[in-house]
């Protein structure tokens, strides 16, 4: 079926329309980052300082610190609990097309291509950025 054919996200993959199980879709994933990105803000801050904001005049690691903890917790909580706080939030989880585990290097691979934002923003009729079709997994409802 090619995805001109296809009635809905998923539906060449083998997902339902719409319920637990169907694809995420762009509302849901654009909430999770929001979540994602303020909590690891929050999280920089507090262990950082305001100062992470001002140009920083030793290291410019500190400028970049919202976006380190942001990968950390994604590299972390989608093999732990299926998603990232963010999905888990508004009732997503991250699967493998396959159904099984993710494992440890599909979130590390996932999250490295996602901080480069591009992958997240290009996606196919599936609603599947490029970090997703590179290790085969889809976001869909909890």
């Amino acid at each position: 079926m090619s995805d001109a054919a296809q009635s809905y996200p998923g539906e060449r993959l083998g997902f339902p329309k719409t319920g637990r199980g169907s694809v995420g879709r762009i509302g849901r994933r654009i909430a999770a980052l929001f979540i994602d990105y303020a909590a690891a803000t929050i999280i920089a801050t507090a262990y950082l300082g305001f100062q992470q904001w001002a140009l920083p005049k030793e290291s410019g690691l500190t400028q970049f610190a919202p976006m380190l903890v942001f990968a950390i917790l994604q590299i972390i909580f989608i093999p732990t609990i299926g998603g990232s706080p963010g999905h888990r939030i508004v009732g997503m989880r991250l699967v493998m097309l396959d159904g099984s585990w993710v494992g440890l290097w599909r979130p590390i691979v996932r999250t490295l291509l996602l901080v480069f934002v591009i992958p997240a923003v290009i996606f196919d009729a599936d609603q599947r950025g490029i970090h997703d079709k590179a290790v085969g997994t889809v976001l869909v409802r909890a």
